[in-house]
């Protein structure tokens, strides 16, 4: 009777009983996370309408080693946003700064902090090491991205989502060899430094040497630093001892402007050619009178005689003394101005009206990649992958004022470069 009457049952029982469990069981658990789905959707700012004023985040260095590139971003931004303010804006845009700091996880976090606050596109971060870490998050939630400042192979094609205004370091790099080797068409012996561990500085010496190969000349010595470096004794001591007449370094700002000091505290007369780590005029009070005479590769200069160029050298004189506006801060600028143009010509086309957050994102990145932009770096436009396509590069020499701490990128000459090429104009 109490098999038949239940309490205890038998093995058909037993298991029919956990069948009908396993069934409640597994229709809760669909039932709880089609529940997550739709509350995941509806807290997803790409999910709601399209708010009558956008934001566009800037994540950007204001912390670390690179953060003397965040204040000239954080400038350039600025003065971009003064500047177009007094424009007609049918869609108005405005802009949230976050620290991206120096580092993969402060970039990660500044991007998803921003994607969650619900920006229509993102500017930054300042480091391509960074870059390469973040941008893929931008990618799959569909937000588009313009570099400022990356310049490393590779940034534009992490997705169909991610652009950049800083031509790659390809196209610019090798311009300041030739310059040096003009002035001294008898150098056969180069030292090469670079950090190693940043991934736009161990890019970029790979360009270097490559173009050193291509003109002949086999490095004497190369030599691998850190970031964080700040004593280069030992690696300079190696290098000197194979009496090199040309020495080229890929670095950032910091470490890179102390190690061209110590270069020539320790006796090195030769010429210095670096890359794009040190476009900066914050390298001055580092490297002091030591920076005298270095030559650079740069995608601005002060000296081009355009109506906007004259404008945002006026508004960078204007908030800064007479001093004289460099690269990243004119590159920030430009990545402001793209998408604030193609946000307002999308607009005024309608193609903004009734529509998500999620697809006036994709919109955007079609109508940036669709323009042709008047900027401070000169005409610029977009290949279809999102690489910036720039005609025009220059070579500057850094020349020091006698109180050794004030100075200026002096333009050497002018290069017009077919950058959807991705080398010199024939």
């Amino acid at each position: 009777m109490l098999r038949r009457g239940g309490l205890s049952g038998g093995p058909s029982d037993l298991l029919s009983a956990r069948r009908r469990g396993s069934v409640r069981l597994a229709a809760a658990v669909a039932a709880a996370i089609t529940a997550l789905a739709v509350l995941g959707r509806s807290s997803d700012p790409a999910s709601k309408p399209l708010p009558a004023s956008v934001t566009v985040g800037a994540a950007i260095a204001l912390t670390g080693n690179a953060n003397l590139y965040g204040q000239d971003q954080r400038m350039g931004l600025a003065l971009a946003q003064q500047w177009l303010s007094s424009t007609a804006q049918p869609r108005p845009m405005r802009l949230q700064l976050e620290d991206g700091a120096s580092d993969e996880p402060s970039a990660i976090a500044a991007f998803n902090l921003l994607i969650r606050r619900g920006v229509i596109a993102l500017i930054g971060p300042t480091l391509s090491q960074q870059a390469f870490a973040a941008d893929p998050i931008a990618q799959r939630q569909g937000v588009p991205v313009v570099a400022p400042s990356n310049t490393a192979q590779g940034i534009p094609q992490i997705g169909s989502f991610i652009s950049r205004v800083s031509a790659q370091s390809s196209v610019i790099a090798p311009l300041s060899l030739d310059e040096a080797l003009e002035r001294d068409p008898e150098i056969s012996r180069v030292a090469v430094f670079f950090a190693q561990d940043d991934a736009y500085s161990t890019a970029e010496t790979a360009i270097f040497q490559k173009a050193l190969a291509q003109r002949g000349l086999t490095p004497v010595s190369v030599q691998r630093t850190q970031l964080a470096d700040n004593d280069f004794q030992n690696p300079i001591t190696a290098a000197l001892q194979q009496k090199p007449q040309l020495v080229v370094i890929s670095a950032q700002a910091v470490d890179g402007g102390n190690l061209i000091r110590q270069l020539r505290e320790l006796g090195y007369r030769g010429q210095i050619v670096v890359g794009n780590g040190l476009n900066t005029p914050n390298i001055y009070p580092i490297c002091q009178r030591w920076c005298d005479g270095v030559l650079i590769a740069q995608a601005y200069s002060p000296d081009l005689n355009t109506p906007i160029n004259q404008t945002f050298r006026r508004l960078f004189q204007e908030a800064n003394g007479n001093s004289t506006p460099g690269q990243i801060t004119a590159q920030a600028w430009t990545a402001y101005q793209v998408l604030f143009e193609a946000l307002q010509r999308l607009q005024e086309r309608g193609g903004l009206d009734g529509v998500t957050l999620g697809e006036a994102r994709r919109r955007l990145m079609q109508e940036l990649l669709a323009g042709t932009y008047d900027t401070p770096l000169g005409p610029i436009h977009f290949r279809p992958d999102g690489e910036v396509v720039q005609g025009r590069f220059y070579v500057a020499v850094v020349t020091m004022e006698a109180n050794g701490r004030d100075g200026r990128f002096r333009l050497v000459r002018s290069i017009d470069v077919n950058t959807a090429a991705g080398g010199p104009t024939p």
